[in-house]
């Protein structure tokens, strides 16, 4: 099968008056349709930077990446960007917050319209499609916020620290609940985190970088048990901490 997405050879640098800081090395990864890849690494290794050069907002400074097969500019695919935080209008409706993406993009139609309306009713805040933002909990904003992201229908869905803003609670109930729905919408996503044990739950691969300028130190394939059909229940299988003391065995070594 042919990725999705590749970075070949992919270096980045930032450049400022100061001088430049050198933020990704020689990064190759290959990442399959349907595939959740989790990226962790200290902080401030360039695991968002990662994701701006797979959106297009940043470009390599040597190297290539790939969608679709195709030189990135060329592809053609379309990229969707989850953020740490919301971005829902107060002023807007949770129905017409979910459908600013369209909006923007000039695809308004009956069809886009009942899909968002599906999606609302799916994943539990049609109630509240009419109500403001701030009716609305932590973990439903960002429910809220994927669902606007989805319907866009993006061939990758980047995910910056989405439930960083929430509670502990709040975020171990939202990270079940976000990766079910993107499995289920069979999408191609990559999850940037400090959470290990969020990463270990929800992706299929697990990237690690080093420190800044940041190489990848190794790639963790995960394996669960047919049981495990949710991240809540991955946290409580048997593998999860295996998986957990080799991600960070692997963070805190020095090379």
């Amino acid at each position: 099968m042919e990725p999705i997405l590749e970075f070949i050879h992919v270096c980045f640098s930032y450049h400022t008056v100061a001088g430049e800081t050198p933020a990704l090395y020689d990064i190759s990864l290959s990442v399959a349709p349907g595939e959740f890849i989790a990226v962790v690494g200290p902080s401030g290794c360039g695991k968002t930077t990662l994701l701006s050069l797979v959106s297009g907002l940043l470009a390599p400074e040597s190297g290539e990446i790939r969608l679709f097969g195709k030189a990135q500019g060329t592809s053609g695919a379309n990229i969707g960007y989850m953020l740490q935080r919301d971005h829902l209008f107060e002023w807007r409706t949770v129905y017409d917050n979910v459908l600013l993406g369209l909006e923007i993009r000039h695809s308004l139609n009956p069809d886009t319209r009942g899909h968002v309306r599906e999606m609302l009713q799916t994943y539990g805040l049609s109630a509240f499609q009419d109500a403001p933002p701030s009716a609305l909990s932590g973990g439903m904003r960002q429910r809220a916020a994927l669902i606007r992201t989805l319907a866009l229908e993006p061939d990758i869905l980047l995910l910056d620290e989405p439930f960083s803003a929430l509670d502990y609670q709040t975020r171990l109930e939202v990270g079940d609940d976000i990766g079910s729905i993107i499995r289920r919408e069979h999408k191609t996503a990559i999850l940037v985190t400090h959470d290990l044990a969020e990463a270990i739950t929800l992706a299929d691969r697990i990237v690690i970088l080093s420190a800044r300028p940041a190489r990848i130190k190794k790639i963790l394939p995960l394996s669960f048990d047919e049981s495990c059909t949710s991240p809540l229940k991955r946290r409580s299988s048997p593998q999860f901490s295996g998986y957990f003391e080799e991600v960070w065995k692997e963070l805190k070594s020095h090379e």
